[in-house]
């Protein structure tokens, strides 16, 4: 396991294709950004078993205001820039 850290605003890429920033820091939480291709699946580590998860019914990770905390995003509900 590759351990980094990083501020509040700082990124870092996995594979030149994802990137991750820290969103906000309040307390032991850490908000995180991720933005990745759509054909790339990020489920939460608590889920059981994601693999039984069909990927049609996993949404790909969509631009989320920082007000809101989400646990799965819709992409067709996601504000367009």
């Amino acid at each position: 396991m590759l351990v980094l850290s990083r501020k509040n605003g700082e990124s870092l890429y996995i594979d030149g294709r994802i990137k991750v920033t820290v969103v906000k820091l309040k307390g032991t939480r850490v908000r995180l950004g991720i933005e990745a291709p759509d054909d790339v699946r990020v489920i939460r580590s608590e889920l059981d078993d994601w693999s039984a998860v069909p990927s049609e019914a996993t949404p790909s990770i969509a631009a989320v205001p920082p007000n809101e905390d989400p646990t799965v995003v819709d992409p067709s509900s996601a504000p367009t820039a």
